[in-house]
């Protein structure tokens, strides 16, 4: 068996409408004529799948590299997959209000080897008034939020939260939460893309998120 060593993967590049230019500060290489939203810096899920750049193992996926090295790369997971999401995301606008599903739940609805997302952030870069948008306002309750929702005024129930560069959020799945314009955060979370959108804003924002939500290939 070949002695492993640090592994370094090629970013993988999402280009949803509301990222921009940001991630160029921390060294990624984005064309000119491309705007990145996200870069996935360690993938194993669906078709986005690390690559190796590096050493001896440079072209193997991390997918690959679990199945011929086991527990000296990944801990067993039950579908088998890396157990971990990392990526760095730029919200040069605001991203939808969303929510993810716990493990029982994702196994439950979206299938039997689908892990729930349980995730956090890391503020690396805020502007000044920097918010997000984590749990709801106290006092709203299911039945509440629902009549809200049908009212067309979610974001009366929206806990606004102001951030600066180097706070850490976790984000426990259930929450109801959003990132907003200004920040770029290095986010870790389950390996899992499962999201339930409440609210995705208004006018052209709600439209262009539609959209982009039906992409599947990923800028390289």
């Amino acid at each position: 068996m070949m002695e492993l060593y640090p592994l370094k993967f090629k970013p993988i590049y999402k280009p949803y409408i509301w990222g921009g230019k940001n991630l160029s500060k921390i060294g990624k290489s984005i064309p000119e004529d491309m705007i990145v939203a996200e870069s996935w810096e360690v993938s194993d899920h669906g078709q986005d799948v690390s690559v190796v750049l590096n050493g001896k193992l440079r072209g193997r996926t991390l997918r690959e590299l679990i199945e011929e090295y086991g527990e000296a790369i990944s801990p067993r997971t039950n579908n088998g997959r890396f157990p971990l999401l990392i990526k760095y995301i730029d919200a040069n606008k605001r991203l939808s209000v969303q929510v993810h599903p716990d493990d029982e739940y994702a196994h439950r609805h979206e299938g039997p080897l689908e892990m729930g997302k349980n995730e956090c952030w890391y503020i690396m870069e805020a502007l000044p008034g920097a918010e997000l948008i984590l749990g709801l306002k106290k006092g709203v309750t299911k039945t509440l939020l629902k009549k809200l929702i049908e009212e067309g005024r979610i974001e009366d129930a929206l806990n606004r939260l102001p951030v600066s560069r180097g706070d850490f959020i976790y984000i426990k799945a259930g929450t109801v939460h959003a990132l907003l314009e200004g920040t770029m955060v290095c986010e870790i979370h389950q390996n899992s893309d499962t999201t339930y959108r409440l609210y995705d804003w208004a006018g052209l924002e709600k439209m262009e998120n539609r959209v982009l939500s039906t992409l599947k290939k990923p800028l390289m």
